[in-house]
Parts: C-alpha cells; structure tokens; sequence
C-alpha cells in the first residue's frame, strides 16, 4: 500500500507560480512512477505529468511544469509556472509501477486526495 498526500496549492495570480508536493508513504517510493493529473468539476481526469527515470509531460505544460522527485524524501514535485487562469482545478497525484511512464489514469494504482489550484485572472 501506498499512502499520497499533496500539498502546496493555493490561489496565485494568472502567470504566477506554485510548487506542489506529494508525499509517499512506504519503503518501495523509487520503484513507481509518479504521475500527476488534474480534474475540473463535469470533466475528465486529465494528465499533466509523470515521472521515473524519465519525464513525460502534457503538451499544454511543456516548458512551463517541471516534475521531479527526491527518493530520499519519498516526494514527488511539481513546479508550476506562468500559470494559466484555465489551468485552475484540483491536482492529484498518483503512484504506480510501470517501467515508463504513464498517460493513463486508470492505470494508476494510489491516488492523493487531490490539492485545488486557483490562477485569477
């Protein structure tokens, strides 16, 4: 079993920053990639980023999110700039073994409880 929680959301202005994290529980971290995703109210899960030993990222985001991880911390990172007043929703995190990394949610196995992001216009 593994155990995520987010933190690090928050309310920022359109084009600003915010880094979230999503901390793991469990002594097997490094061996799952690491996903993040993100959900507005009446539509789809939608993929943001994932990580293991590479990165894969949504092409909405490319250049602006940065994933990262710190095995020793059990944490996965999500650095988000130049934000976008559409980009405001609630971001997940998940966790699951797979040797690439991932697009589809539902192949996920461990989810957080989700952190809301809100970009104002």
């Amino acid at each position: 079993q593994v155990q995520l929680v987010e933190s690090g959301g928050g309310l920022v202005q359109a084009g600003g920053s915010l880094r979230l994290s999503c901390a793991a529980s469990g002594r097997t971290f490094s061996s799952y990639t690491m996903g993040w995703f993100r959900q507005v109210p009446g539509k789809e899960r939608e993929f943001v980023s994932a990580i293991n030993w590479n990165t894969d990222y949504a092409d909405s985001v490319k250049g602006r999110f940065t994933i990262s991880r710190d095995n020793a911390k059990n944490t996965v990172y999500l650095q988000m700039n130049s934000l976008k007043p559409e980009e405001t929703a609630v971001y997940y995190c998940a966790a699951g073994r797979f040797g690439v990394p991932v697009r589809d949610d539902t192949l996920f196995d461990y989810w957080g409880q989700g952190t809301q992001v809100t970009v104002s216009s």
